[in-house]
């Protein structure tokens, strides 16, 4: 569902086009990517539920450092206020994409915890033009990936519930 005139520097970096919702957005070192399977069967079949469910996730992780963060109905993702004399901004620090194929879920979420926000330079981030990004470490918050690991472990289970579970009975014929 990317535009292609929101890959600004198509040299840049690799491009993998992958069929999920969302449009460009760019994964690398710095940044916790989580691959959420969850089956919505199981969870009311509600899509827009499940995104919810994310976004409070993230709001949540981010909270454990004091982070206050939040979503808006006119953008996809979890979004930061930054103020300083005279100015303020919002500022995307997660971004959300996923697709679902017989009620469930891949793909998922990624955390900007100390990625290089350069890199973002050469696209428009979830073809949102008017906004930048942050991360942790930009904030002011020294977390590392394995607290930011901790953090989402303990909200994942706090808004989705235990959901690991083993594989079904195999039944012999």
């Amino acid at each position: 569902s990317s535009k292609d005139g929101d890959l600004l520097d198509a040299a840049r970096f690799p491009v993998h086009r992958s069929g999920r919702g969302g449009q460009f957005t760019y994964h690398g070192p710095g940044q916790r990517v989580a691959y959420v399977m969850l089956d919505l069967n199981h969870r009311g079949r509600d899509v827009r539920a499940f995104v919810r469910g994310l976004e409070q996730w993230i709001i949540g992780a981010l909270g454990e450092f004091g982070v206050p963060a939040d979503v808006r109905e006119d953008r996809v993702g979890v979004w930061v206020e930054r103020k300083g004399p005279g100015w303020s901004r919002e500022d995307k620090i997660a971004a959300i994409g996923v697709k679902v194929r017989k009620w469930v879920s891949f793909h998922g979420i990624s955390l900007n915890v100390e990625p290089d926000l350069d890199h973002f330079s050469g696209i428009v981030p979830c073809g949102i033009a008017d906004h930048g990004v942050t991360s942790l470490v930009d904030l002011g918050v020294p977390a590392t990936m394995a607290e930011t690991d901790e953090a989402l472990r303990v909200n994942f289970r706090r808004v989705f519930g235990s959901t690991i579970q083993g594989p079904p009975p195999i039944r012999s014929a």
